[in-house]
């Protein structure tokens, strides 16, 4: 098995400021016929307020590669990663391993720590004091464009 990492790009931390509001609607649209929707406004959406619980620990990646697809984290994705949340077994993290950033889920094991993949493609990460290893963050959400 091949050991690739899925690579997270362009770090930005999260603004302050608001993005902008935006309607939401409480209709859910069908996906066939359409539905009118015009008298359901239900409230102002600010999305800080959706992907943001603590905007001075919360920064922003894009993410490169397949490893985490299982994961539903796909290349390309921007990531909402929060630094104050404690990492723990099971999590999605950003870390630093040899001083690149990688995105994988954290394993506790019997006798090690493992980041691994969700693609049965590339084996876990071993990691151990020893090694040149930083959980940056926990991954809290994502966003993706479609095309």
């Amino acid at each position: 098995m091949k050991q690739a990492k899925l690579i997270a790009t362009a770090v930005s931390p999260a603004s302050t400021e608001k993005i902008g509001e935006h309607i939401l609607y409480s209709a859910q649209p069908a996906a066939g016929f359409p539905a009118p929707g015009d008298d359901l406004v239900e409230e102002p959406l600010d999305l800080n307020d959706l992907l943001i619980e603590n905007p001075t620990a919360t920064f922003f990646v894009r993410v490169s590669g397949d490893s985490m697809e299982g994961a539903r984290i796909f290349n390309g994705d921007i990531l909402v990663v929060d630094r104050s949340i404690e990492p723990a077994s099971g999590m999605i993290v950003v870390a630093a391993v040899y001083g690149e950033l990688v995105v994988k889920r954290l394993k506790k094991t019997a006798t090690s720590l493992q980041l691994v993949s969700e693609n049965e493609q590339y084996e876990p990460i071993e990691i151990n004091d020893s090694d040149d290893c930083f959980v940056w963050g926990v991954v809290v959400g994502s966003a993706r464009v479609l095309t």
